[in-house]
């Protein structure tokens, strides 16, 4: 991610307010009773922190991961105010050096910044930093979005098709996915009626 999009997410995190609320996103918390207890997970562009410390909060062991280090102050703070730990990673996702096959589930909400061409190679990290057996968690903005405006890209080619998931996911087991409209509010960056694609995958154990 290029310095300039970095600092506009701090900007934009630069607020007494969380940008998208301190509650659990919905589809993390109705899904997350696939994972095994103690799991140890990675959250991707987990932003301020509220599914990597919802995530501590049931007993796992999350890293989570975002290029801005003003969210990863309100993170931190979020964590101590729910009194639990969180291992904070502040790094450029396209740059960062992924560890490999090291995590049992890997939560990816709301990641559309990438291009197309970046979001492949994010993609391509995300299943290599899972075990065999690991999970994918991935909800995004379908191109419906376009139309309702209440959060997520502007641009068409960031915003997720069916047939795209179902592709680059070609070569997990896909236990999840579905394309929906619901009413969403999560803080002031998310809010009103949105087009919503969810997938759970996992990665084959051989």
């Amino acid at each position: 991610m290029a310095r300039a999009e970095i600092e506009r997410w701090d900007l934009r995190y630069n607020t007494p307010t969380y940008v998208f609320g301190k509650a659990v996103n919905a589809f993390l918390q109705r899904e997350a009773v696939r994972l095994e207890a103690s799991s140890r997970i990675l959250a991707v562009a987990d932003g301020e922190g509220r599914n990597g410390v919802w995530l501590a909060e049931q007993g796992h062991q999350v890293c989570s991961i975002d290029g801005s280090r003003v969210a990863q102050d309100k993170a931190r703070a979020l964590a101590e105010e729910r009194g639990v730990r969180v291992q904070l990673v502040e790094a450029d996702l396209l740059e960062w050096t992924w560890p490999q096959a090291s995590f049992d589930a890997v939560v990816a909400i709301f990641i559309q910044f990438a291009r197309p061409d970046e979001r492949q190679r994010l993609f391509a990290h995300m299943k290599s930093a899972l075990r065999p057996g690991g999970l994918l968690f991935l909800q995004g903005y379908g191109l419906a979005q376009l139309q309702h405006r209440t959060g997520g890209p502007s641009a068409a080619e960031q915003l997720y098709t069916l047939d795209l998931l179902r592709r680059d996911f070609a070569d997990f087991d896909i236990l999840l996915l579905r394309e929906y409209e619901a009413h969403i509010e999560e803080g002031a960056g998310h809010a009103g009626t949105s087009a919503l694609i969810d997938l759970v995958a996992r990665r084959p154990r051989s």
